[in-house]
């Protein structure tokens, strides 16, 4: 399937590791050209290598943290350096925040601004371009726990929030050329994720989760939710703008 992405600027946040190494070696193989921003700098290197050998038509990597940063400035900081993007995917947050549901407005406040206002800051600034040419792709990375409400409810709260902006904000961007989606993943395990320990351990926490909340009876991979956002980014996602997508497994 021709996607449309070939020479595309695209800009990735969040590509370190895990699914987001996974969108950017997914892009390279479509000969895009990246900017990825990340905290890591090794990392990175490793990345930018991996995607370079793929096909990316170019690559280059920022190092930052967008909790400390100010994120309306980096954005514009980014396209002044590059140019306007066609295609945003921002793969950031987690749920390695606070757990009480009795935290004050600090900690529920973090909890939104890494899952979701972080990400929404940036999009005022690079969405009016992607306005004017009449073209653009702006993919979150949600989670099914935004729409389970299951867990830890600051992160399941902030991604519904997430989803809310996305439905809602999707529709009003719809006639504008510009798609903006989410793709909600459900349970991945990956080197270094969550589920990679029990994994390894042989923990029975492992199949009683798979047992009761995994139809398909396994995790997903990073690939999957990758060939997910590449399609949504691609020309081909244009009578789906506010879309927001699970590629969870039948999760349950």
């Amino acid at each position: 399937m021709e996607l449309g992405i070939k020479g595309k600027n695209v800009l990735i946040v969040g590509a370190s590791k895990g699914i987001g190494r996974a969108i950017a070696i997914g892009f390279a193989r479509e000969n895009a050209n990246i900017v990825a921003v990340a905290r890591t700098e090794d990392l990175m290197k490793e990345v930018r290598d991996e995607a370079l050998a793929k096909g990316a038509g170019s690559f280059e990597y920022i190092i930052e943290d967008i909790m400390v940063c100010d994120t309306k400035v980096f954005a514009q900081s980014l396209i002044d350096r590059f140019g306007v993007f066609d295609i945003v995917v921002h793969n950031v947050g987690g749920s390695l925040i606070s757990r009480d549901p009795l935290g004050d407005g600090e900690a529920w406040n973090y909890a939104l601004k890494f899952n979701a206002v972080a990400s929404i800051d940036m999009n005022s600034v690079l969405i009016p371009p992607m306005i004017e040419k009449g073209w653009g792709r702006v993919v979150q990375i949600s989670s099914i726990s935004g729409k389970m409400l299951r867990g830890n409810p600051l992160y399941a709260s902030a991604k519904a929030f997430l989803n809310a902006y996305v439905e809602s904000v999707g529709r009003a961007l719809a006639p504008k050329g510009v798609v903006l989606s989410a793709v909600e993943p459900g349970a991945v395990s990956f080197e270094g994720s969550y589920w990679d320990k029990f994994v390894k351990e042989g923990h029975p926490r492992v199949n009683d989760f798979l047992r009761h909340h995994q139809a398909i009876d396994r995790f997903g991979t990073p690939e999957e939710i990758a060939d997910a956002v590449l399609f949504m980014a691609s020309e081909k996602s244009s009578f789906m703008p506010g879309a927001v997508v699970p590629v969870d497994g039948a999760n349950m």
